[in-house]
């Protein structure tokens, strides 16, 4: 099975600081990854690196079979679908949500003097009925609720086929019935064989949704646990990672975590 993304030995230093070390990882591309750990243990800039939006302090990142670093990264990043709050941002609130997905044709978060091919519009309106946002298409972004914004905020990531989708949080701040609508959305996407490999951040066992295969922990830059998610996501694990004695359950394809 080919590999997508690759950590050799991988450090990332920030004004002196270190936010990253010894990371060894690799992503195949039939993998969907969670990635869970504390506050400030690094996921972020974990993924920032998995997009080539960083490059590492030492070590080596292999990204679809280019070394970041020693590639052409304008050529590469089409091929990575990345949504985040960052990304949010950086979207006009009176943009179209039509536009806001088709304009990722051209990596741009703002339509402007673009020509577009009919290919395009139709791709961009498949997507969006997939996640269910068709009904939104000519609604402004600014206008929508948070968990449209992030389901917006997908669909955008996967217009152009990408080889590699990474979320970073894509179910913070939700409230309960819009958190799990996202999940059953991303689980049944990462169910597909047709998907791209995934990596996903987030904070909370409960967020982790079906189909994923994989998980990796994070404390204090380094990797504290990586492999499949039946033997990862465990009472034993979380509880070295987040430093408090944890007890897991899971019921089906679902995690819970709490206090022992």
């Amino acid at each position: 099975m080919a590999s997508v993304l690759e950590f050799d030995d991988v450090s990332f230093t920030r004004d002196g600081a270190a936010i990253l070390h010894d990371v060894h990882w690799s992503v195949d591309e039939a993998d969907r990854w969670v990635i869970l750990g504390p506050n400030g243990a690094g996921k972020t800039t974990l993924l920032q690196l998995a997009a080539a939006a960083q490059h590492p302090s030492t070590g080596r990142v292999t990204l679809l079979e280019e070394e970041v670093g020693h590639s052409d990264l304008a050529a590469l990043r089409p091929r990575i679908g990345f949504a985040s709050t960052a990304m949010a941002r950086r979207i006009p609130a009176d943009e179209s949500v039509l536009d806001v997905v088709m304009t990722a044709a051209y990596s741009v978060t703002g339509r402007w003097n673009e020509e577009y091919e009919e290919v395009d519009e139709r791709r961009a309106r498949r997507v969006l009925r997939e996640w269910k946002l068709d009904r939104f298409e000519q609604r402004r972004f600014g206008s929508l609720s948070d968990g449209e914004q992030k389901r917006v905020q997908i669909a955008r990531a996967i217009m152009t086929d990408p080889e590699l989708l990474l979320l970073d949080e894509p179910a913070a701040s939700l409230d309960l019935g819009a958190r799990e609508e996202l999940l059953q959305l991303l689980g049944s996407f990462a169910s597909s064989p047709d998907s791209p490999a995934m990596v996903m951040v987030t904070h909370h066992v409960e967020e982790i949704p079906a189909g994923f295969t994989h998980a990796l922990l994070l404390a204090d830059g380094g990797i504290t646990a990586a492999g499949p998610i039946d033997e990862i996501i465990t009472g034993e694990h979380l509880s070295r990672t987040f430093g408090i004695e944890l007890q897991v359950h899971r019921d089906g394809d679902r995690f819970t975590a709490r206090a022992a």
